[in-house]
């Protein structure tokens, strides 16, 4: 089953952020916890964990696009169900 990858909130005031790379290839296995992407806010850069476990199947923003609102989905994975 598909499972959407969204944009983290990953502080208070946080309302959108910008994706610095994915680091994980589409076609890439990826066990939840695992870094997925570097996500750049107004403040910092850090690393998302994927939420879970499965295969990078489609990256909807590529890195470096402009600002993606928190929630929006950046990519999809597949947990094999």
């Amino acid at each position: 089953m598909r499972v959407p990858v969204h944009m983290p909130k990953l502080g208070y005031d946080m309302v959108e952020g910008r994706i610095e790379s994915w680091l994980v290839d589409v076609g890439a296995a990826v066990r939840r916890g695992e870094p997925l992407a570097e996500i750049e806010t107004d403040k910092i850069v850090i690393e998302m964990e994927a939420l879970a476990s499965g295969t990078l199947v489609e990256i909807v923003h590529l890195a470096g696009e402009d600002m993606i609102p928190v929630g929006e989905v950046i990519g999809y994975l597949d947990d094999g169900s």
